[in-house]
């Protein structure tokens, strides 16, 4: 079994690597984007109707808040992605941005800007500015492709490197299991599995810069990431520390990160 794992990460490695024009490095990739926003849509839709969406009317400030900081950020990513000649990377991205009745505090990025806040993390954003550094963070890991890079990884030790087609039908839920994890939803399959620091870097670093560009302060970055260090004291249903752990390695490279994030804000 070992030795068959071992070829198989070989074989993976060799084959499944592509280049990411925004991190800048070869990821492992075995999965299209359309493959992946196709099982995003579908699990999105379903995660929805699983659990209260806290509707977008008048007197919901909050849900409001989440589409228009949503909004904001999608609309700066789009601009800056056209800008660089590279806005195919977002073909297929159709945003949606709801805020989700939960005492966890958490939030997530699917592919194609799947967007979800948990109303439990609000206490601890506390501001507009403070959740926009959130969804940057989040959204970066969707546009960095660290969810297919971990769910090629997990499919690999799991079940074999199989096509994601074949996986669906024949593994529908260790398959689904794998995916909602490699997102940081949680999963039935094994524990919530942290990103790892250079994935986590790549989202602090991209996503601070998103979030200034959207015209969101990126300093507010620092004492929402010291609120969550200050909270893992008590990680029950702080699930996002449990894939986004904090420390002040952390903390300081946002502080060495914020001359090239402030370069780009625009207060609007």
């Amino acid at each position: 079994m070992k030795r068959t794992l071992f070829f198989l990460t070989i074989v993976a490695a060799c084959f499944g690597c592509t280049h990411n024009p925004i991190t800048g490095r070869n990821q492992l990739s075995l999965y299209s984007d359309k493959e992946i926003q196709d099982m995003a849509a579908s699990n999105y839709k379903q995660f929805l109707s699983a659990n209260k969406v806290v509707a977008k009317t008048v007197g919901s400030e909050d849900a409001l808040m989440v589409e228009r900081v949503g909004r904001r950020i999608a609309s700066a990513i789009t601009a800056y992605y056209t800008q660089q000649g590279m806005a195919n990377i977002l073909d297929g991205y159709n945003w949606e941005y709801n805020l989700v009745e939960s005492k966890e505090v958490n939030a997530w990025c699917m592919p194609g800007g799947k967007i979800v806040v948990y109303t439990g993390l609000l206490p601890i954003t506390q501001t507009e500015t403070a959740l926009a550094i959130v969804l940057g963070h989040e959204i970066t890991h969707a546009l960095a492709k660290h969810g297919n890079e971990r769910m090629s990884q997990a499919m690999i030790q799991q079940l074999g490197g199989v096509a994601l087609s074949v996986a669906v039908v024949n593994q529908p839920s260790e398959t689904q299991g794998i995916f909602m994890n490699a997102y940081g939803i949680g999963s039935s399959v094994g524990g919530l599995l942290p990103f790892s620091r250079k994935q986590e870097y790549e989202a602090d670093r991209l996503g601070l810069r998103f979030a200034a560009m959207a015209g969101y302060d990126p300093r507010e970055a620092i004492p929402f990431w010291e609120r969550m260090k200050a909270a893992s004291g008590n990680t029950k249903n702080i699930e996002i520390l449990g894939t986004h752990p904090v420390d002040d390695n952390r903390i300081q490279k946002l502080k060495e990160e914020m001359p090239d994030a402030l370069s780009v804000y625009k207060p609007k």
